[in-house]
């Protein structure tokens, strides 16, 4: 298996510096990584950085919490693909759907949906999978592929746990094929990142990429 293919690589840290996204950039390239995801800030350098290369440049929406207005979340999301994302990976209004506003909850991922897909982007919808059982994972899935997701996706990293193997397998038995998964949060080890694909995850968000792809050298 060529696991990196399957990784993104990622530093969503809030001290994140020039220096660390050139690191970054380098590893990718060297490992060739299917994308890395960074801050919102530092994509316009990413993608500069990444010219030439088939890496994508990947990151985030209404993060970590996200509770932003949807407004808030497009105007985001316009200056991400502006600047040059790829793929944007945008934090479930969580607030909403503990609320119990579904209806609210599908709008928003439709049309952050559709203008994704106008500009030819990916949106992957974070659901945060360590605050909710079973049943919502699924709704939640659910309400994803009915907006038109393109990706679901366990986590930000900031929550309480990250990806479970468990949530992994839920996730791809209510989604079609035509929808991806994608595992993230506290994914560290060789042995973790295939669990999570062997589980059903097409793509592993970690920002131990290298450690991962060194263990199988």
């Amino acid at each position: 298996m060529n696991i990196a293919s399957y990784i993104e690589h990622t530093i969503l840290n809030p001290l994140t510096t020039s220096n660390e996204i050139d690191k970054l950039i380098g590893e990718a390239k060297e490992y060739n990584f299917v994308g890395v995801c960074v801050p919102p800030y530092w994509v316009e350098k990413t993608r500069r950085d990444l010219r030439g290369t088939d890496i994508k440049t990947v990151t985030v929406i209404g993060f970590p919490l996200g509770y932003q207005r949807t407004q808030s979340k497009r105007q985001e999301m316009e200056t991400a693909i502006k600047d040059g994302a790829d793929e944007l990976d945008m934090v479930m209004t969580l607030s909403a759907f503990a609320n119990g506003s579904y209806d609210w909850v599908k709008i928003e991922i439709a049309q952050l949906a559709k203008l994704a897909h106008e500009r030819e982007k990916i949106l992957k919808v974070i659901l945060e999978t360590a605050y909710w059982n079973d049943e919502q994972i699924k709704f939640a899935c659910q309400l994803c592929v009915e907006a038109g997701a393109d990706f679901v996706k366990t986590s930000t990293g900031f929550a309480k746990e990250g990806a479970k193997v468990e949530h992994i397998q839920l996730m791809r038995s209510i989604c079609p094929s035509s929808v991806g998964v994608k595992a993230s949060g506290g994914i560290r080890s060789y042995e973790s990142a295939i669990s999570m694909i062997q589980a059903g995850a097409d793509r592993i968000g970690t920002s131990a990429s290298v450690a991962i792809v060194t263990q199988t050298l």
